[in-house]
């Protein structure tokens, strides 16, 4: 683990020679990608090495390197090195780099089918969202969506709750009147911003702090740990949970590198992937706690709770609207209310409830 830890860093001034190195990939042979006789495994992400999706991946690196170290060595690439999320993915759909870690808002350009998760107000509570999409057999569906786009998702990772915070203190939708928000790149959710009666402002991840310092938005929408791992907390001092939305990030592929190994690697690197998820659930937990704590003992940030229901009643007629403007989504959508109206009827409080479950049986 030690030494999986010790993760590929590389200097700004390099980011260019290593992306021109990555698109050199392209159409190349497996041998051109090899270093040592191995095979190099590039994956890119956007958070820093203290963040659970980055642990979650060194997890995957030392599940594949245990079982495949004599063909594979993992490299991984944190803090946007290799681009922002939307420039990561096309590195990956070229094959350029071969796994990514991007928010399910950055995959709806390359399938509609992703949309369903911009949703506002979709799940009815994290444990549901959870069992969701712990339902692995469901979910390869949902996976293999980006075939024709040369992508494949392997595992998803909790990004928590996202909720409003900026300037100054947002209690009631009438709070967002005026202001400008920024948003991920996702119609859903500029709709939804805009529902609220507030100004969307899509832009890059990396934008933000800067931007809010600025003046040019006056807040944003995500979770805990922006304002710590990001900083954001030191120009946002008012964050409101509202729970809009749970939107997961996705570990995603480059399809023809995956179609390229054997049954038993693709088991090994699926096997690893289930692994990495089990280890950022886990770290998950313990790093919103410590971001809470740090964001309001040392940032002086507040949390302010609000009455839910007055910010659904603002979106209620959207989810109709999504449904119908994509057949995409119909068939996720009508499972998740599905699970949602059984396990109201018959509830799960021991932690073993699983979508279309309830303790009468399985729905299929």
């Amino acid at each position: 683990m030690e030494k999986a830890k010790k993760c590929l860093k590389i200097e700004p001034v390099l980011l260019l020679a290593v992306i021109l190195t990555g698109f050199c990939l392209v159409g190349c042979s497996r041998a051109g990608s090899m270093s040592s006789g191995k095979r190099i495994v590039r994956v890119s992400h956007g958070q820093s090495e203290e963040h659970p999706e980055h642990l979650g991946l060194l997890a995957f690196k030392d599940y594949v390197e245990e079982r495949l170290g004599d063909k594979y060595e993992v490299q991984i690439y944190p803090n946007e090195i290799l681009g922002a999320a939307q420039k990561a993915i096309e590195l990956t759909q070229t094959g350029a780099i071969d796994f990514v870690v991007a928010g399910t808002a950055n995959l709806e350009t390359f399938d509609k089918t992703y949309e369903i998760f911009s949703m506002p107000y979709l799940f009815p509570s994290e444990e549901q969202y959870q069992a969701f999409m712990n339902d692995r057999e469901y979910m390869e569906t949902v996976y293999e969506a980006t075939k024709d786009s040369g992508l494949r998702v392997m595992t998803w990772y909790n990004a928590g709750t996202r909720n409003f915070y900026g300037k100054k203190p947002i209690r009631t939708p009438k709070d967002l009147k005026g202001m400008k928000i920024r948003v991920q790149q996702s119609p859903a959710s500029v709709a939804m911003v805009k529902a609220f009666g507030a100004a969307a402002s899509p832009m890059g991840f990396g934008e933000v702090y800067t931007a809010i310092q600025q003046g040019v938005i006056d807040g944003a929408e995500n979770n805990e740990l922006a304002l710590t791992n990001n900083k954001h907390g030191e120009v946002a001092k008012y964050f409101s949970y509202d729970m809009h939305q749970m939107v997961p990030d996705m570990l995603i592929g480059n399809w023809k590198f995956l179609e390229g190994l054997s049954p038993e690697e693709f088991q090994v690197f699926k096997e690893a992937a289930i692994r990495s998820t089990e280890v950022e659930l886990k770290e998950w937990e313990q790093a919103v706690e410590a971001a809470k704590k740090t964001a309001k003992e040392q940032m002086g940030v507040t949390f302010i709770q609000v009455n839910t229901g007055e910010f659904q009643q603002k979106v209620i007629g959207l989810q109709q609207e999504m449904i119908e403007k994509n057949p995409k989504i119909r068939d996720i959508y009508e499972r998740v209310m599905m699970a949602r109206k059984w396990s109201e009827e018959e509830p799960v409080t021991d932690g073993t409830w699983q979508v279309g479950q309830t303790k009468k049986g399985v729905i299929r």
